[in-house]
């Protein structure tokens, strides 16, 4: 609630996941798009997948399902950092611009695109103007004091036009705004 995006202490959605919640991520890794990522969010999905996958018990059935099926999902990978080929199936690593390489996709790509956390990456799109639609998910949560990662901090300002809006789990709020360069 409080626009952070992880805090210390708290597990991964905020521990308020719900089945409504984890089935509408498993719906939205099934359609057709391209996730992309950064370095930073990569590592620890990638983690996160692969533990799922080999049965960790950190994940329940339904995390862990919505955790496995990003294998299968087209991924492009932004670093400077990470060396190829990327051991997650269906990872492209792209070491240039990601600005000017989200532009060309957008201009040549058939696949829908979409980013999966990676702040940096986000808000650099957002300023370049790529962003057709912001999607927010607001968990019922204040982290004042052990929230890290602002995740509008440091980006530019924004009008937002309320495009689509629904509750999942009885309290996880999902925003889908449509974003205009203030």
């Amino acid at each position: 609630l409080d626009g952070y995006a992880s805090a210390e202490g708290w597990p991964g959605w905020w521990g308020l996941e719900g089945p409504e919640y984890l089935a509408w991520l498993d719906q939205e890794g099934k359609k057709d798009r391209t996730y992309l990522l950064g370095a930073n969010t990569y590592r620890l999905m990638s983690g996160m997948s692969e533990e799922a996958a080999a049965g960790g018990s950190a994940f329940s059935e339904e995390e862990g399902a919505s955790l496995t099926g990003l294998a299968a999902v087209p991924k492009v990978v932004f670093s400077s950092t990470l060396r190829g080929p990327l051991s997650w199936p269906n990872s492209e690593l792209v070491s240039g611009d990601a600005v000017a390489a989200v532009r060309e996709m957008k201009r040549t790509g058939p696949r829908s695109l979409s980013t999966l956390g990676s702040l940096c990456l986000c808000r650099s799109l957002l300023a370049a103007g790529l962003v057709d639609r912001f999607r927010l998910v607001v968990f019922p949560v204040i982290t004042g004091r052990t929230g890290v990662e602002p995740i509008f901090g440091g980006a530019a300002d924004f009008d937002l036009e309320l495009v689509e809006h629904r509750t999942l789990d009885g309290h996880i709020q999902e925003l889908v705004y449509r974003p205009t360069l203030h």
